[in-house]
């Protein structure tokens, strides 16, 4: 991948995780194909963003969620959409539930 994630190519890969059985946590797409490709470490990052370098490294590592205030960052920093970095922390949320079994629910469209 580009070191510059543009928005086309971001939407791409939003596509292509998104319809993903078990989608990569975003965490792993910034650290393999953002920060690599542009040579960065955490601490500079961290500072580029505004964000502390545990807060990054957490989400680096796949211990915390890309929250709406990272992404948010993370497209004003040029990498990605918001909304891109979103889809891709909710598509690999949904799997990560989904492969912990069906909750025990009763459709509420049934009659008592």
């Amino acid at each position: 991948m580009s070191s510059l994630l543009t928005t086309r190519t971001t939407t791409e890969l939003e596509v292509r995780i998104v319809g993903m059985k078990n989608p990569v946590h975003p965490g792993a797409i910034l650290r393999e194909d953002v920060l690599a490709d542009l040579g960065l470490g955490v601490g500079e990052a961290a500072a580029r963003l505004g964000i502390s370098r545990v807060a990054l490294s957490r989400v680096l590592h796949e211990h915390a969620r890309i929250s709406p205030n990272l992404a948010v960052r993370l497209e004003e920093a040029g990498v990605g959409t918001a909304r891109a970095w979103l889809a891709m922390q909710a598509a690999h949320d949904l799997a990560t539930e989904r492969a912990s079994g069906s909750p025990k629910v009763r459709r509420l469209t049934e009659v008592a």
